[in-house]
């Protein structure tokens, strides 16, 4: 048993190492006490054996795996730096496939590149702000569910070479390894597809393909979000995930394993599709419930984002209090939750009846947002997008221009789709919510779409979760109806304006939580 004399020179040793010695770092665990449950696990040192060390841990040479160091921290000592793996070594020395970056610069030629761009799951839009890397080490599955995802945590893998597409869904990434087997991801939060180069040429660039370059369309393919939705005869929000690319096989509900789940408000007056049509390569039988998703903050915590179309009216009976504060619970936990058009009331509360439920924080005067739930519905003006209140107000224009959901010559402008806009929402608090649309209408501008991170009562660069309100609906050639199994109702023509502002805003939910617009 170690004294406590003993423990307090090994520490005194680590904080040497830590202050610029020679030191090659200390071994944690055998250093430790008690070692990280991680030292308990057991790794094949052959050379070239696949890993099975947790992150941050390397295979001994007595099978068992060990840390040294944290990557990018001093406890090496000077001149040596720390690997993803947790060793030490000189700082001159490369280690996996950094050893194969060429310098070209240095021989007065290009750089080595990889080039292409990135569709959502259908193959054909284009994606704005998706990460492509090339990582040094490999990645671990992400997790199932909600987690608290935030822009300032690193990407994982140690990423070599990195960069995020333009509003064309372009990119062009330098100074990657050159070789044979070159690993490259495409990823936005849980959205991750993995694709092996058979060889990158030195000094020139490396092309892909769009199949290549596209989404996961299903979990054969890559990672994908588990998402939820809740289906309403005033929307059809999982018509929408069809037209961008999900395979109708990954589409079932509670109960199986496939990543998208569809549910139906059974009790409300305004219930969507809720079964599946006979022969469906997907799920079979009726939807699950919605209201044993929303009432049970363990149930949503099981998906990443939660998806509510518009049942025509707010149905307050199937929304009781436990339930409003169910869903706050789990978007302060890191879920994403959509909400569409009368959903307003998980963020207002109540205003039609069957009590006075509201959330916490959200709702009242100092809330998110103002309402006036009006009954409006209009063709036009249309609706604008929003490019001074949002981080990426700029790039949702000019991305919608460059995929037509904008007609050329007028920037920022969304055609609505005739009768589909509808105005519940006057205002927004611009110190807790980012306007990203807005409809122009007797000199006032009435939110369409806005967003908030939350928790609210956090420091905005401490929060984990998103909630985005949209009163602009999937436009009018795909429906809704308990009568008509799903996908009967979905039609199979080209993504309209509106459902291409939506389709931004469904990738956008999936990505990681950025700090607030200063």
């Amino acid at each position: 048993m170690r004294t406590t004399a003993s423990l307090a020179l090994l520490v005194l040793i680590s904080l040497v190492a830590a202050c610029g010695s020679d030191s090659r770092g200390q071994s944690i665990c055998e250093t430790q006490m008690p070692p990280p449950p991680q030292c308990a696990t057991e790794c094949d040192p052959t050379p070239g054996a696949p890993t099975t060390c947790p992150a941050g841990y390397h295979c001994t040479s007595a099978g068992t795996c060990d840390q040294q160091c944290f990557p990018d921290s001093d406890q090496c000592g000077a001149g040596y730096r720390c690997t993803p793996d947790g060793r030490c070594v000189a700082s001159g020395d490369c280690v996996g496939l950094e050893c194969q970056i060429v310098d070209c610069e240095g021989m007065g030629m290009p750089a080595t590149t990889i080039s292409g761009t990135v569709y959502a799951p259908n193959g054909t839009l284009p994606l704005y702000g998706i990460n492509v890397y090339v990582p040094n080490v490999p990645l671990a599955a992400p997790p199932d569910g909600a987690v608290c995802d935030r822009c300032e945590d690193a990407l994982a893998g140690y990423p070599l070479s990195l960069t995020t597409t333009d509003e064309n869904g372009n990119f062009s990434m330098r100074n990657v390894p050159a070789g044979a087997d070159i690993p490259v991801y495409i990823s936005s939060g849980k959205w991750r597809r993995e694709i092996r180069i058979s060889n990158v040429a030195q000094c020139t660039d490396t092309p892909l393909q769009a199949e290549q370059t596209r989404l996961p369309k299903n979990a054969s393919e890559g990672f994908m979000p588990r998402i939820a939705i809740s289906t309403g005869t005033a929307d059809a929000l999982e018509c929408l995930v069809r037209k961008l690319g999900i395979d109708d096989a990954e589409m079932g509900t509670d109960g199986d394993n496939r990543r998208l789940h569809l549910y139906a408000n059974v009790d409300a007056g305004g219930v969507g599709a809720d079964s599946f049509r006979a022969g469906f390569p997907g799920g079979s039988g009726d939807f699950a419930d919605s209201m044993t998703l929303w009432s049970s903050v363990d149930k949503m915590k099981t998906y990443d984002i939660l998806i509510l179309s518009c049942e025509g009216a707010q149905y307050p009976a199937t929304k009781p209090q436990s339930a409003m504060d169910a869903l706050k619970a789990y978007a302060d936990f890191g879920g994403r939750v959509f909400i569409s058009h009368w959903h307003n009331i998980w963020i207002e509360g109540s205003t039609q009846g069957g009590g006075n439920q509201a959330p916490a924080v959200w709702s009242g005067p100092n809330g998110v947002a103002t309402w006036n739930n009006s009954s409006t519905t209009f063709s036009s003006p249309p609706d604008r997008i929003d490019e001074q209140s949002n981080p990426k107000g700029e790039s949702f224009a000019t991305w919608m221009l460059n995929v037509g959901g904008s007609p050329q010559g007028m920037r920022g402008v969304i055609p609505i789709e005739a009768n589909t806009g509808k105005q519940t929402c006057s205002a927004v608090d611009p110190n807790k919510a980012e306007r990203w649309v807005y409809w122009p209408q007797n000199g006032m501008e009435y939110p369409q779409m806005f967003q908030f991170t939350t928790p609210q009562e956090a420091q905005p660069n401490d929060r984990c979760g998103k909630v985005v309100f949209s009163d602009m609906h999937v436009s009018g050639d795909s429906d809704s109806n308990p009568g008509t199994p799903f996908p009967g109702d979905c039609a199979s023509s080209a993504l309209t304006p509106q459902e291409k502002a939506l389709a931004f805003m469904f990738f956008d939910i999936a990505s990681c939580v950025a700090g607030p617009i200063l």
